[in-house]
């Protein structure tokens, strides 16, 4: 069965939940036209005694004004949907799972009033599931349709636009939020025995260990492959209270806050929008080296002009779920490491409420 049919397929089964799609079809359809009018213009007596243009049948001109103008920001543009919609499902699913108290008890009823399910454990297991599912397809079907755009080109413009969005952090297997459902597999398949026959889901996903690093390994499917590494790069040890940077790079709290020049009760939110990544050393860069269209260029640089206003650390995210996984799987470095922690965290918040309270009364 070609991808296609098989991608029609499964988002079929997903109408009823109303999730967007690539539009396999309506893509295809460009590359078709361009080859149509590129095979018309190749066949134009201007050209017919030009041996060049005459071998090259069929093949795009560069650059060629029909995919510059209609599939890369057709692509660009239902990418981010999907993207989006599969982070916003994603952290709804996750916030009911670790809501407690009030909180989850509201949570459930919304839940019931919008007609999300029930809110139960295997409720929330096979949502989850779905989603993985979800992303891992739309990823697949985001490389097949870049790579029939370099078939049918002959060039590596659909590889270097892949390139520019993973260099962006806009992959669907680069979403935080992929990394956060894998974790809560694992916590649901570990927690309890009742659920463990119920939850034979995602085995090709563990935490491994080698050589004292821990790593998220993750075989989704025969082509897509996951190897995160969960050591901070700031102190070399186990990530402690994870948070992904906005870049793709995972640190524990209180390194990141220590990188970004702000304490842990301003929190990542509070610094400046110009600090970097201590890894990739990287805010948001507009240079692109890529040979790509003007229209397609400017698309881009668009986007990242967006993520240069909010900055690497401002759009962190607390993964909470792989924050229970490590304690879980390293319960003595955890509680070796919660009580050096300790007294930072308590002096920090002390010379933050003093500051605070000379600046009240104009000390």
């Amino acid at each position: 069965m070609k991808f296609c049919k098989k991608y029609e397929e499964y988002m079929q089964t997903q109408d009823h939940k109303k999730l967007p799609g690539v539009g396999f079809k309506n893509l295809k359809k460009i590359l078709k036209r361009c080859r149509r009018e590129t095979t018309q213009l190749q066949n134009s007596p201007l050209l017919l005694n030009d041996s060049a243009h005459h071998n090259s049948h069929a093949r795009c001109l560069h650059p060629c004004p029909v995919c510059d103008g209609s599939f890369f920001p057709s692509l660009m543009k239902e990418m981010s949907v999907v993207v989006g919609c599969f982070n916003e499902r994603a952290q709804k699913v996750l916030d009911v799972h670790l809501a407690t108290g009030f909180h989850k008890y509201f949570m459930w009823c919304k839940g019931k009033l919008h007609g999300q399910g029930n809110g139960n454990h295997h409720s929330l297991i096979q949502e989850g599931k779905d989603l993985v599912g979800y992303a891992v397809i739309n990823a697949i079907a985001m490389r097949k349709i870049l790579k029939k755009y370099d078939k049918i080109h002959d060039s590596k413009q659909g590889q270097a636009f892949r390139s520019q969005v993973q260099s962006m952090h806009m992959e669907l297997l680069q979403s935080p939020w992929l990394c956060e459902l894998i974790a809560f597999h694992i916590n649901l398949r570990e927690s309890k025995k009742a659920l463990r026959k119920g939850s034979e889901i995602l085995e090709g996903c563990s935490l491994i260990f080698n050589d004292g690093k821990p790593s998220l390994s993750c075989e989704l499917s025969d082509a897509v492959k996951l190897e995160i590494d969960l050591t901070c790069s700031i102190c070399l040890d186990t990530v402690f209270d994870p948070v992904y940077l906005s870049c793709g790079h995972i640190f524990c709290f209180m390194c990141a806050c220590k990188s970004g020049s702000v304490t842990i009760v301003d929190g990542l939110k509070a610094t400046e929008p110009t600090a970097k990544c201590p890894l990739c050393r990287q805010v948001y860069t507009l240079s692109l080296s890529l040979s790509l269209s003007l229209s397609l260029s400017h698309l881009v640089n668009c986007i990242l002009v967006l993520f240069l206003q909010a900055g690497v650390y401002n759009g962190s995210l607390h993964l909470d779920e792989l924050n229970i996984l490590l304690s879980r799987r390293c319960p003595e470095y955890w509680e070796e490491r919660l009580q050096s922690e300790r007294a930072e965290r308590i002096r920090q918040t002390k010379e933050h409420w003093e500051s605070q309270s000379r600046a009240f009364l104009g000390i």
